[in-house]
């Protein structure tokens, strides 16, 4: 039995570059997300083994079943990137990246420039389907690129048997604004052969409504966990009492592990996002901006998350 089919409406987190490192995604684990994948991983990198890329390929102990994304518009690189991923054991399914909407990507007809481009989409998709040793093949994609075109999309990925698609609820063109559109992704489920899991805006409010709209297999979260990992917890349980001061120790101590002496400056983008909305958050923010030492930040995050 593929692993996707042993999950009851799976939460993934999604891939979110710059945030869901193994440390995050470590911490996501403790709070019941069933599902983690790795950040983008450009294929280039991956092939030509840039130090940094190997290290984004790590995973925990606790990191089942793992996702490695990959980037790509070059078929010949792609299927050299997936048999180097085919060598690391632990990973349980490969994902191509058909929805990052940034310029630098889509001027490389990579990420969501390739649902503009459905042949060159097909033969990326045929690299991987024909060389993939893993459990799981999946995409990642948004409802197209100017406009909603879910109806043309779906039709070609039937043909290549994936084992889910996961859908971000707006168009290339709406980047990261109001316009969602959940119902798209409700056709996309009408016409798909597999599982579909729906992205997009996704928070513990409104979880229950997308998936009644959707009639989605599973969901995706992205931004909502950041700040607030525990999340899937909420969703599954209803369980709202954590001990943020704890979880935000534990997630700098994951950072340390990795990071080493960079920890402390790469791990102030989440500790704004955990501060977000309390009381003095402006004068915390301002003064773990200019600490590196970190026996000092644990102290000050101590301190202010002191419960």
């Amino acid at each position: 039995m593929k692993w996707i089919e042993s999950f009851t409406n799976p939460l993934f987190l999604a891939p979110m570059a710059g945030f869901s490192d193994l440390a995050f995604r470590s911490v996501v684990k403790k709070f019941g997300c069933d599902v983690t994948t790795s950040e983008m991983i450009s294929s280039n990198a991956l092939v030509y083994e840039c130090k940094k890329t190997l290290t984004m390929l790590k995973k925990s102990e606790s990191e089942k079943p793992f996702v490695v994304q990959i980037a790509g518009s070059d078929e010949e690189i792609i299927k050299k990137a997936v048999l180097l991923i085919n060598e690391l054991d632990y990973v349980d399914g490969i994902d191509l990246n058909c929805g990052c909407p940034v310029n630098k990507v889509i001027k490389q007809n990579a990420g969501s420039a390739l649902l503009n481009d459905l042949e060159k989409l097909k033969k990326i998709l045929s690299a991987i389907k024909e060389n993939n040793k893993k459990a799981s093949t999946s995409i990642k994609i948004r409802i197209g690129f100017n406009k909603d075109e879910i109806e043309t999309i779906i039709p070609v990925l039937n043909d290549f048997e994936l084992d889910y698609i996961s859908i971000h609820a707006r168009t290339r063109k709406d980047l990261y604004n109001n316009n969602l559109n959940y119902n798209a992704i409700k056709k996309a489920k009408e016409l798909s052969n597999t599982k579909i899991i729906a992205n997009g805006n996704i928070n513990y409010d409104n979880h229950k409504q997308i998936l009644e709209i959707t009639k989605a297999d599973g969901l995706m979260i992205g931004r909502a966990c950041i700040g607030e990992p525990w999340i899937f917890s909420q969703i599954k349980q209803n369980k709202k009492d954590v001990s943020k001061k704890e979880i935000i120790l534990y997630h700098f101590e994951k950072m340390r592990e990795i990071y080493n002496d960079k920890a402390s400056s790469i791990f102030r983008k989440h500790l704004h996002e955990y501060s977000k909305a309390m009381p003095n958050a402006s004068e915390f923010r301002n003064a773990i901006n200019k600490i590196s030492d970190e026996k000092v930040m644990i102290n000050k995050i101590s301190e202010f998350f002191n419960e």
